[in-house]
């Protein structure tokens, strides 16, 4: 137990401190607005306005008095008018009681004017994510409070180790794989302990996203796919740091993560299941445990690619669904960037998991019939 808390010190440690090296960059001071959460105090009526915003958005205005709940500026109040625009889907309706989040104009320590830029969501949020943790805990034990603290450190590799790297522009495909690597690694180690299992798994999970990362890659330079098929891919044009990315890269580096968690779920379960025959038959060679491997693989690998390939899709109904009223013809919508770059990004996934499987199986294979000698065989029919 001493030895997994320090791990997992040592590693949150590292994780941050090379955060923060590598955030630790000359770049362009940048003005940020200021940000607080505000309690909506009372509000006014809505009457109609003749102001335009940006010149073509109508809506109507209410007084608004709002309390500062953060500090520096804690416990002062502010009125101000707000617009609540005509369009159902761009209205920001606010009433007494609501936290908000405000972005406010100060002056000598003192607020004289707000905007809201939304509603405060925040500890809705931190509330759900506490009760996921506590199911976790609830149900899978100490294993679970080990998923926990592995997610913990997953979301430290991500926003302390692999964003930075890629903001300083380093290249997205060999950065995404090696901190995909590491943090596979210290996620299994974690949860399931050093051993041939897990070994077994980290193999089989790496080798199935490194697939999945070169072969997007390909297709991707094949296909011309630009990397701009997103609104937020193209804002990343006009920052102000003004950073030359490799465009292409980020979309495949973002395929390897979308793609790691269903590989690394697919690697360890196959994992398991041959420790498991391994443990009731011993005497099963390498080839048997091979084969046991690849027939658990089997029934995992259709639900998980199915699992890849629905969330993809569940993130481009409101696009098919403009697709559908316009009726557009096939051949231009397979075509298009935006949807060819869904297409690779599930079905190079779904074929790194596969190709997951035969690899997990044979290192598994491999590594628990390595250095035994052999025993007295319980026969047992391994069902292809």
């Amino acid at each position: 137990m001493r030895k997994t808390i320090l791990f997992f010190m040592t590693t949150i440690l590292a994780c941050l401190l090379m955060g923060q090296v590598v955030y630790a960059t000359e770049t362009e001071e940048v003005a940020q607005e200021i940000i607080v959460r505000g309690k909506i105090l009372a509000v006014s009526e809505q009457q109609e306005t003749n102001n335009d915003l940006e010149g073509w958005i109508q809506g109507k205005e209410q007084l608004v008095t709002a309390k500062i709940l953060s500090e520096p500026y804690e416990g002062q109040e502010v009125s101000f008018f707000h617009v609540v625009p005509d369009q159902p889907g761009m209205a920001l309706v606010v009433k007494p009681g609501d936290e908000v989040v405000l972005s406010v104009e100060v002056e000598d320590g003192k607020v004289t004017n707000a905007f809201v830029s939304d509603h405060a969501r925040d500890k809705k949020l931190y509330y759900l994510a506490g009760c996921f943790a506590l199911i976790m805990v609830a149900i899978g034990g100490l294993k679970g409070l080990k998923s926990v603290v592995s997610l913990t450190l997953t979301g430290v590799g991500i926003f302390g180790v692999l964003l930075p790297l890629l903001f300083k522009g380093h290249s997205p495909i060999i950065v995404t794989i090696l901190v995909a690597a590491v943090m596979t690694t210290i996620t299994m180690v974690l949860v399931h302990g050093f051993n041939k299992k897990t070994l077994a798994g980290i193999i089989g999970t790496t080798s199935g996203v490194i697939v999945a990362g070169l072969l997007a890659m390909l297709v991707g330079k094949a296909a011309k796919l630009t990397g701009f098929s997103s609104e937020e891919m193209q804002m990343l044009m006009y920052i102000p740091q003004q950073i030359n990315f490799d465009y292409q890269g980020l979309l495949f580096a973002g395929m390897i993560i979308g793609a790691l968690g269903a590989v690394m779920d697919v690697g360890i379960s196959i994992a398991s299941a041959v420790e498991e025959v391994k443990r009731v038959n011993p005497a099963l060679t390498t080839k048997e445990l091979m084969q046991a491997g690849m027939n658990v693989g089997r029934d995992v690998m259709g639900t998980m690619a199915n699992t890849l390939i629905l969330a993809y899709t569940g993130g481009a109904l409101p696009l098919i669904l403009i697709f559908m009223a316009y009726d557009m013809p096939f051949l231009k919508i397979i075509n298009l960037d935006l949807i060819s770059t869904e297409i690779v990004r599930a079905l190079t996934g779904s074929i790194g998991l596969t190709l997951a499987i035969p690899i997990t199986s044979l290192a598994a294979g491999l590594l628990f019939t390595r250095g035994e000698k052999r025993k007295p065989r319980i026969k047992r029919e391994i069902q292809a």
